[in-house]
């Protein structure tokens, strides 16, 4: 007896298509930025026919805002994976921040950065940007606090956490013009110190 091929389900050819869809979305930002991204490229990437893109995301800014939310997760399961691992406990603050600028300078923060500047102009993309980012920032902000082992939102804590979150955005986005792994690590080295003992300090005058 012949063995019979198995059927995938249509659901599932269907979850696979789309998001095969939303990588290549994801990738296209990054390589060629959100204006050179078009649905006919991101069709071609993706392997499927423009016919079934189309069917399932009209329009390039419906493609797009689906992958803001497909990337959102992306950014919340990477950074939960890295810093669920609790690095402080073994190499302490420096190490948590090695662990965040290793995420601010990856492909998924670049096309986030992608999305910021043309949200910036483009009223359907903003609404679907900005409650998301709002969303990532309260995840990556208790992540981050919890790793670093302090209360978040502690007056004076909450502050210095939410300091070294734009000072890392900062040097992600310095990282998009030239290589700056060099300048990036003393910047970390000498915020470490400054932190720690800005920490400590917060702690005694709230105990």
């Amino acid at each position: 007896m012949t063995d019979q091929p198995t059927r995938v389900p249509q659901e599932e050819r269907t979850r696979a298509m789309r998001a095969r869809l939303l990588e290549a979305t994801v990738e296209c930002l990054v390589e060629r930025g959100f204006s050179g991204t078009s649905t006919t490229l991101v069709s071609q990437r993706a392997g499927v026919s423009r016919g079934a893109q189309l069917h399932h995301f009209p329009t390039k800014n419906d493609l797009v805002v689906a992958a803001v939310e497909h990337l959102t997760a992306m950014r919340a399961a990477e950074l939960a994976a890295v810093l669920g691992d609790d690095p402080r406990r073994e190499h302490g603050t420096r190490a948590v921040l090695g662990t965040l600028a290793d995420h601010f300078t990856s492909p998924v923060f670049v096309a986030a950065l992608e999305l910021w500047v043309a949200a910036r102009t483009d009223e359907q993309l903003l609404a679907a940007v900005q409650p998301l980012e709002q969303r990532v920032g309260r995840e990556t902000h208790h992540l981050t606090a919890a790793a670093l082992g302090v209360d978040g939102n502690a007056p004076g804590t909450r502050e210095l956490v939410q300091a070294t979150l734009d000072l890392l955005r900062g040097l992600g986005l310095a990282n998009t013009f030239s290589d700056d792994t060099r300048r990036r690590e003393r910047i970390l080295d000498q915020w470490a110190v400054t932190l720690d003992a800005a920490l400590a300090a917060t702690t005694t005058e709230g105990a």
